[in-house]
């Protein structure tokens, strides 16, 4: 079997899978141990579209070798020039709200038009649930069908900012990768809605109607970050609790203080089965670029999330680099014993850790 063909049956093993089954993993992981990229050859193979590429180019960006993690940067770097030019969509719901399913519908729309797809997920919880989100992934078999589509699930484990920044920053690779297009969705729940709101340009709310007490269905917060609430599942007997539920929402969201971005936020029903509903989200999610760009909002928002990424980068290290210095692990150990025999304070614990971490660092 010639290198070509290798290649071509990895692919095909990836690409309905959303390369994330075993079996895509394994022949990315032999491709990877075959060939050794340069960072200037995964730049080339980035920016041609080649998604195998782009993959391992990814598992450098999630991976926590030093040594990967420093020729990702510079890969990064590399493809900032070519990012930004993508609409950026942060999709989030409650439990059931079918989020996938709605991507795949909306997604598949996109793609049978012509626009380049990709699908990342922020999923911090998947080491606790043993994965999930595999099974979503795979189960977007249409829209993995399209060949300018690509499904990535998040890390497998990690912290929610480890996994939310190796996110945003795969972002830049899509967008260096030629997709206009990228969806990120929260798996996980909690803060996870807040780290996507963060790198997204537009915030898209899922809830379902007939569950209860709609809008006590999420919290208010995650509610008033939205810039659109779509409920789901509005087909069959379930149409009139969806238009009720629509009734309830819109009303919700006028004793909301306006947006920062002088956008209304919309309530729409639809339904990925039926595929109802979805042309009409994708109308106004355009119609609130062509808004937002206008009145300078959206570029002052990218700027905005930059910052953040910044300091939370910053953030994000100190905390690694404080916890896996050896004199703090072994110290870790003892304090922790002592603060749970009460023979000392948790808080004078955590000022002891930190006086010995700063005697080591030089000013």
């Amino acid at each position: 079997m010639n290198s070509s063909h290798k290649h071509k049956n990895a692919i095909s093993i990836t690409k309905g899978a959303g390369l994330s089954s075993s079996a895509g993993k394994k022949a990315l992981h032999q491709l990877k141990k075959k060939r050794q990229y340069s960072v200037k050859e995964y730049l080339e193979g980035i920016l041609n579209g080649n998604r195998i590429i782009l993959s391992q180019a990814i598992t450098l960006i999630e991976s926590a070798l030093p040594g990967h993690r420093n020729m990702a940067q510079e890969i990064i770097e590399k493809c900032l020039p070519y990012s930004g030019k993508s609409l950026r969509i942060g999709i989030t719901g409650v439990p059931g709200a079918g989020k996938s399913s709605f991507i795949e519908a909306l997604g598949t729309m996109l793609a049978s038009e012509g626009r380049r797809i990709a699908v990342l997920a922020i999923d911090p919880t998947s080491e606790r649930s043993k994965g999930s989100i595999l099974g979503d992934k795979t189960r977007m078999e249409n829209l993995a069908a399209y060949q300018h589509a690509f499904i990535r699930p998040s890390p497998s484990a990690g912290t929610l900012g480890g996994v939310a920044r190796k996110t945003r920053e795969t972002i830049f690779l899509c967008e260096a990768a030629g997709f206009d297009t990228i969806f990120i969705e929260t798996v996980g729940v909690g803060q996870s809605e807040t780290a996507v709101h963060s790198m997204v340009d537009f915030f898209l709310l899922l809830m379902l109607a007939g569950a209860g007490d709609e809008l006590q269905g999420i919290k208010r917060g995650i509610i008033e970050m939205a810039d659109m609430v779509a409920i789901t599942k509005a087909d069959g007997t379930n149409t009139r609790k969806a238009e009720q539920a629509m009734a309830a929402y819109n009303s919700a969201l006028h004793l909301f203080p306006a947006a920062e971005s002088g956008w209304m936020p919309r309530v729409l029903t639809c339904s990925a089965y039926q595929k109802t509903g979805i042309k009409m989200i994708w109308e106004l999610i355009t119609e609130y670029k062509a808004f937002t760009v206008k009145n300078g909002y959206f570029s002052k928002k990218r700027k905005k999330q930059s910052l953040y990424w910044m300091y939370e980068t910053i953030d994000q290290n100190l905390k690694e680099n404080f916890y896996h210095t050896t004199d703090i692990k072994s110290l870790a150990a003892r304090y922790e014993k002592e603060v749970l025999d009460d023979k000392i304070s948790s808080f004078m614990a955590a000022r002891l850790l930190l006086e010995k971490y700063y005697s080591g660092k030089t000013v």
